[in-house]
C-alpha cells in the first residue's frame, strides 16, 4: 500500500514539474505582468527607493517627480509594474533639458506620455503668461516631433493648471483661453497640439472644477490632488475627502489619470496628506486606504 502511494505521488510530482516547465517556457522573457490595479491611479512624489516601490506595487500604476528623469532603480518598470512619467517643468526649459528628456524616453520603451508646464499661472511655479507659454509650446511640440522621427509616439499632457497668483490670470480657464488665443495668433490660426490637459486641486468641489474644463474637449490628468481646506484638520477628514475625490476620478470618463499629493515630506504633515511614514516602505493609514479604494476596470 505504501509502495503504491509512493508511485502515485511520484507520478503526480513529475506531472506538476513538467507543467511548470511548460508554463515558464511559453512566457516571453521580457514580458511584463499586467497591472491589475487602477490604470488611472498615480502618485505625485519623487519615488526612488526600491522598498517604497515594492510597497506600492499592485496599488499604484504610475508616478512622476516634476523632473525629466528619475533616479529610481533602473529596472523599476519590469520589477514593480509602475510607470514613470517625465516632465518638462517650466517654460524656460533649456535645450539640454529637452535633450535629456528625449534620451530618457528613447531608452525607456514603456513611456508614452510627457508632462509639460507646471502651474504657469502661479508666480512661484512655472510663472508663464499665456503669450510666453504659447512660444514655449512650440518647443514642446518639437520634442514630440523629434521623438516621432525616431519611431516613438509620445502624447503631451499639459499645461498643468491650478488656481493661481498671476495678475489677471489667477483663474485657470481665463489663462487657458488667453493661451489658446495667443498660440493661434502666432501660428496662423492653428490651435496648440495638446493631447491631454492637466489640473491640480486642493479643496472641496473637484467635480465642478472638472466641469469647467470640459469646454476644451480634452481628457484630463489630475496630476496633484488632496484637500488643503482649513477644515481638513485630521487624517480622518482627509481620508473622507480622499474617498470622495478618488471616486470622482474613477467614475468620470473625462479623467484619464490622477495622482495624490504626496508620498512623504521633510516637514511635519500639517495638511494630513502623506501616504508614507518616515521609514521606507512604511504606509500610514491614509496610504493603505489609497491603495485599497475601488477602481473602474
Amino acid at each position: 500500500m505504501i509502495k503504491r502511494e509512493l508511485i502515485v505521488f511520484t507520478i503526480i510530482f513529475l506531472l506538476f514539474v513538467s507543467c511548470k516547465k511548460e508554463d515558464s517556457s511559453t512566457q516571453p522573457p521580457d514580458q511584463i505582468p499586467q497591472i491589475t490595479m487602477s490604470s488611472k491611479r498615480g502618485l505625485a512624489y519623487d519615488l526612488k527607493n526600491s522598498t517604497d516601490l515594492e510597497t506600492l506595487k499592485g496599488g499604484v500604476s504610475w508616478w512622476y517627480n516634476w523632473y525629466h528623469s528619475t533616479t529610481a532603480p533602473a529596472n523599476y518598470y519590469s520589477t514593480y509594474d509602475i510607470e514613470f512619467i517625465p516632465m518638462l517643468w517650466g517654460g524656460n526649459t533649456s535645450n539640454n533639458d529637452m535633450t535629456i528628456v528625449k534620451n530618457f524616453i528613447l531608452t525607456h520603451s514603456e513611456i508614452k506620455y510627457l508632462l509639460v508646464l507646471n502651474e504657469p499661472n502661479l508666480v512661484d511655479q512655472a510663472n508663464r503668461t499665456p503669450v510666453q507659454a504659447a512660444a514655449d509650446w512650440v518647443k514642446y511640440e518639437q520634442v514630440v516631433s523629434d521623438l516621432a522621427a525616431q519611431q516613438r509616439t509620445i502624447e503631451r499632457v499639459g499645461p498643468a493648471m491650478n488656481w493661481g497668483t498671476m495678475t489677471d490670470y489667477w483663474d485657470p480657464v481665463v489663462w487657458l483661453d488667453a493661451f489658446y488665443s495667443a498660440y493661434k495668433s502666432a501660428n496662423g490660426g492653428r490651435p496648440p497640439k495638446i493631447d491631454y490637459l492637466a489640473f491640480h486641486w486642493y479643496d472641496y468641489g473637484l467635480a465642478a472644477q472638472l466641469d469647467r474644463l470640459q469646454k476644451y474637449g480634452k481628457k484630463i490628468w489630475i496630476t496633484e490632488m488632496a484637500n488643503w481646506n482649513p477644515q481638513i484638520n485630521s487624517y480622518q477628514k482627509q481620508a473622507e475627502q480622499m474617498v470622495e475625490m478618488v471616486n470622482i476620478c474613477e467614475t468620470r470618463s473625462d479623467v484619464f489619470r490622477y495622482a495624490w499629493f504626496i508620498g512623504r515630506g521633510s516637514l511635519p504633515d500639517s495638511k494630513y496628506t502623506y501616504l508614507f511614514g518616515p521609514n521606507p516602505g512604511q504606509l500610514n493609514d491614509l496610504g493603505k486606504l489609497y491603495l485599497s479604494l475601488p477602481y473602474t476596470k
